[in-house]
């Protein structure tokens, strides 16, 4: 995810979804960012406060996220946006507060892993959650003023033995049929998207 942010040497970043702060704390511990982590869950949110004095944790929306356009350089979301209740507004929302980069990681209807732990409504951690079509994905940008946009795919074979991890290292990226997709793209500036109509 880091990689498809270009993180730069300082700026401010958000995590949306942070959970219990994992990839926050990453970020945080890179020099020169002021990273800031967002979730519905105040358990989650206390246990990443007290792991992490660098970051800030707020309890937010990611439907409506508290903060002005562009407030942010980078913006994430990990998989969290897979249970929203509307994540097209979630995407929408995470492009309104991005200044320059967004990445946004999604589950992967057409895997391997979908077909371990994703069917039937989902097992374990991935009860309940959304599964999207690369295409479906993909389409969510449509009409917002991004540009650059690429999708990336991690690969994930379920046995978890040493020769799937291998083999997950090894695969490229533009596999389309990993387990977790990431959606990457850069914010036009402001003066570039006047014209374009607006997302609801």
């Amino acid at each position: 995810m880091s990689n498809e942010l270009a993180l730069p040497a300082e700026g401010r970043v958000l995590d949306v979804g942070c959970g219990t702060g994992w990839f926050t704390r990453q970020l945080a511990a890179l020099p020169g960012l002021q990273v800031t982590g967002i979730d519905l869950d105040a358990d989650s949110l206390a246990f990443a406060r007290n792991r992490d004095a660098r970051s800030t944790y707020l309890l937010a929306d990611a439907l409506t996220l508290p903060f002005a356009d562009n407030s942010f350089d980078q913006v994430l979301s990990v998989a969290a946006l897979c249970f929203t209740t509307d994540w097209h507004k979630a995407v929408s929302e995470i492009v309104r507060v991005t200044r320059r980069r967004f990445a946004i990681g999604m589950l992967n209807r057409h895997s391997l892993l979908w077909r371990e732990k994703g069917r039937h409504g989902g097992s374990g951690a991935y009860r309940g959650a959304l599964w999207l079509s690369p295409e479906e994905f993909g389409d969510s940008l449509k009409g917002l003023p991004i540009s650059n946009s690429r999708m990336r795919s991690a690969i994930y074979l379920p046995s978890g033995s040493i020769t799937a991890r291998t083999v997950e290292r090894l695969l490229p990226g533009s596999v389309p049929w990993g387990g977790f997709m990431v959606l990457s793209g850069d914010k036009k500036p402001v003066g570039d998207f006047a014209s374009l109509p607006v997302s609801n």
